[in-house]
């Protein structure tokens, strides 16, 4: 009974710390927002959402291959919605990412198959402390191959096993990513010491690391 209280206990201290109640800061239009780059002749984007992006973001930037990740908001109907709105659950964003990669070294099937052991795909509108539609998982492909490699990959993890639950992400067309304002950006190597960075997000950094160790820039294998 007492470690059922004291979990419990743990579960409202991380909701109460947990991604949507990070202090917010600027509104859209001002500079406190992140600009969307155009990628380089070398480099292709990919779009997912999984969770809070503070943890999401810092695991793919990890991988070998990836250049730049921007943390955003995706899959909805507001335009130009700040964090604020996309935590009120009235804009149908989820936290995303996009990722700047060069496919010359990592391949699209590998960056997705990373994104699936980056958070837990089987929960639908949930992902640990954080509840809701803004932090449902969402694969974004931008042509019809990527669409097949997304298939491919869900039908791989599932075969694989590793969660026991099969794979509810969603998969769906991409239209566009709304940069998050600049504070979210790079936010788990900023705020090392928060105590959801800590707690929710540092478990999951590491569980991508285990699962991808050869695809790992060369500073994180170890």
């Amino acid at each position: 009974m007492m470690t059922k209280k004291l979990n419990n206990c743990l579960l409202g201290l991380l909701v109460l710390f947990g991604c949507a109640n990070a202090q917010t800061q600027g509104s859209r239009g001002g500079a406190g927002f992140a600009a969307l780059p155009e990628p380089a002749k070398n480099q292709k984007v990919a779009t997912f959402a999984g969770g809070c992006f503070w943890a999401l973001s810092e695991g793919l930037s990890e991988l070998k291959g990836v250049t730049k990740v921007v943390s955003g908001y995706a899959g909805g109907t507001t335009k130009n919605p700040t964090y604020e709105e996309v935590c009120g659950k009235e804009t149908g964003h989820a936290e995303s990412v996009q990722v700047y990669y060069d496919p010359s070294v990592i391949s699209y099937a590998t960056l997705a198959e990373a994104f699936f052991y980056a958070h837990d795909p089987t929960t639908v509108d949930r992902q640990g402390p954080d509840v809701g539609d803004d932090y449902r998982s969402i694969a974004f492909y931008r042509t019809p191959d990527e669409k097949k490699t997304l298939e491919k990959v869900i039908a791989k993890v599932n075969a694989t096993h590793h969660y026991s639950n099969p794979i509810v992400t969603q998969v769906v067309p991409y239209k566009v990513l709304y940069p998050a304002e600049s504070y979210h950006q790079g936010y788990y190597c900023s705020h090392p010491g928060s105590f959801y960075i800590q707690q929710v997000s540092v478990p999951k950094v590491l569980k991508l690391r285990k699962a991808m160790y050869n695809q790992l820039k060369r500073e994180f294998q170890h």
